[in-house]
């Protein structure tokens, strides 16, 4: 008798059920010659999906792409658009009086003779004045001001001059991944778990599912969201919260149209005003946006006050329109400890969250995906697989609280939220040590090795126009000379130059992808 897994069970749809089912059945399943794993993924038909995660990374082109997805039936099918960049605005005041806006982009810049270029840029300002350190070495910047597309209009799918993400309809995201997976096989069952059996071990043998009974189970993944529906009945571990980090733990979102259809920012903004922040999530047909505050400090009318003037005064809700429709989100910010426990793993909402602030929520569900099949088990349950798989689990989670929390502790506003963002909040020692390190040269490539999400450039671009480096004498200083920052520059300008002139203007590359979309995934349909 085979010791390989024969049967794998999915509870949960949305991005997290089928990204993950898709990840699996393509990996899983790759070689004909070897017996097939059945991939079954069971959800609710009675309990809507969030619909998290509106924009990504730039780990998703690649996912994807790994997929063997069209790119512009894609783009037609979740309408979609592309991610150049994270624009942040009102966060900090500057020693002006300002408070300007700064851009964190997905490229990292090349070195300057060997050297970080951010210290030539410290030491001899920038090539023009004015300009910020992200604009001076690298071009995402350039392109999206001029709301250019990351590539040509002939470029094939996936290609690109800057790194990119994607903006788009979480809930038909989902629909699209699993209609892909069931033409590819994997069986999908619209049911209601209601209770597991487990074995004398504590490993799950069968669900019970409300019309269809006794499903029997080698290995369940439970994608349900925070309720985690199935890992909550085996598991006893504690949830481990951030809020004591992390102050945000509220949502109010809402859908408008674009100011101007064709003129469609291929960046998210991350505006903040008194309580949190506000993001802005240009899809092609429309915009998503919604403010994140703390329950602490805002109540959820006076959160919806203060976001509904912030967009009539930015101009995205005319001054005479009605007040749109808006839904209050809850958010348990924080992760299980054990991700995977016997034969369970969480993957998604149902391991952890980690407020929108760099859209990672995607990225967790991608990662983890590719961690399970990195520790794929036979039926036996390797214990330092699932060892291994925790400990990347909860590392990710705790690397992205630390980047996010940067954020806050290197914004200067003086309001009540703010100041408790600061100085009434934990800091983990990893990220002490880190910014206190910082304070002594830049943060370097080795800093953050460690980290499967942010590098050292991430920190850089978000520290740095908080003035985290301001005023400090490094010792590398004297090595460094204007003539090489001077060739650098005028090296990076002349590519911008090149370039720009040739790459698409985005609103006409989105139509012209969406024109030219296949339609070979037909939804699809389920079993009862």
């Amino acid at each position: 008798m085979s010791n390989q897994i024969e049967q794998l069970t999915i509870v949960g749809g949305g991005t997290a059920g089928w990204l993950t089912a898709l990840m699996l059945q393509t990996a899983l399943n790759a070689n004909p010659k070897e017996k097939q794993i059945k991939i079954t993924l069971v959800e609710s038909p009675t309990i809507p999906t969030i619909g998290v995660g509106e924009a990504t990374l730039i780990t998703l082109p690649e996912t994807l792409q790994d997929f063997g997805i069209n790119e512009r039936e894609f783009m037609q099918r979740c309408n979609a658009s592309f991610k150049l960049a994270v624009r942040f605005a009102d966060w900090f005041t500057d020693t002006s009086g300002q408070r300007p806006v700064f851009y964190h982009p997905f490229n990292s810049p090349p070195t300057c003779a060997g050297k970080s270029p951010a210290y030539y840029y410290r030491k001899y300002g920038p090539p023009k004045p004015g300009m910020s350190l992200v604009d001076s070495i690298v071009p995402n910047v350039a392109i999206l001001r001029s709301m250019k597309a990351p590539r040509q209009m002939d470029s094939p799918d996936y290609g690109r001059h800057v790194n990119y993400a994607y903006h788009l309809d979480a809930a038909l995201f989902a629909d699209f991944l699993r209609d892909l997976a069931i033409h590819r096989g994997l069986i999908h069952v619209r049911d209601d778990v209601l209770d597991v059996e487990k074995d004398k071990r504590g490993y799950i043998t069968a669900l019970t599912l409300k019309k269809n009974g006794r499903h029997p189970a080698e290995l369940v993944i439970d994608c349900t969201g925070f309720r985690g529906v199935v890992h909550s009945k085996i598991s006893e571990d504690p949830f481990v919260s951030f809020g004591d980090c992390l102050l945000n733990d509220r949502a109010v979102a809402v859908q408008i149209p674009h100011r101007n259809p064709k003129k469609i920012e291929p960046c998210t903004r991350a505006t903040a005003l008194s309580g949190g922040w506000v993001w802005r999530v240009p899809l092609f047909s429309r915009v998503g946006t919604g403010y994140v505050y703390s329950s602490a400090f805002k109540s959820d009318d006076e959160a919806h006050d203060e976001f509904l003037s912030h967009l009539r005064t930015s101009g995205d809700l005319p001054a005479d329109a009605p007040d749109p429709d808006t839904r209050v989100l809850k958010m348990n910010v924080g992760y299980r400890k054990n991700a995977w426990v016997k034969n369970c793993i969480a993957i998604g909402l149902s391991a952890g969250f980690v407020e929108p602030l760099e859209a990672t929520a995607i990225h967790t569900i991608e990662i983890s995906a590719r961690w399970l099949l990195m520790n794929f088990p036979t039926k036996e349950i390797s214990p330092p697989l699932v060892q291994q798989y925790n400990a990347l689990s909860s590392g990710l989670f705790e690397t992205i609280r630390d980047f996010i929390q940067v954020h806050y502790l290197k914004s200067n506003r003086f309001e009540p939220y703010w100041r408790a963002t600061r100085e009434d909040v934990k800091v983990s020692d990893v990220l002490k040590w880190r910014l206190d390190m910082w304070h002594s040269r830049l943060p370097e490539e080795f800093d953050t090795r460690s980290d499967s999400l942010f590098t050292n450039w991430n920190y850089i671009f978000i520290l740095e126009p908080k003035g985290h480096f301001s005023g400090k004498e490094y010792a590398i200083d004297t090595m460094l000379d204007q003539e090489d920052w001077q060739k650098y520059c005028a090296g990076l300008e002349s590519s911008k130059q090149s370039v720009l002139p040739r790459l698409a203007d985005h609103y006409e590359m989105l139509t012209a992808m969406r024109g030219t979309a296949p339609n070979t995934i037909q939804p699809a349909t389920s079993l009862a």
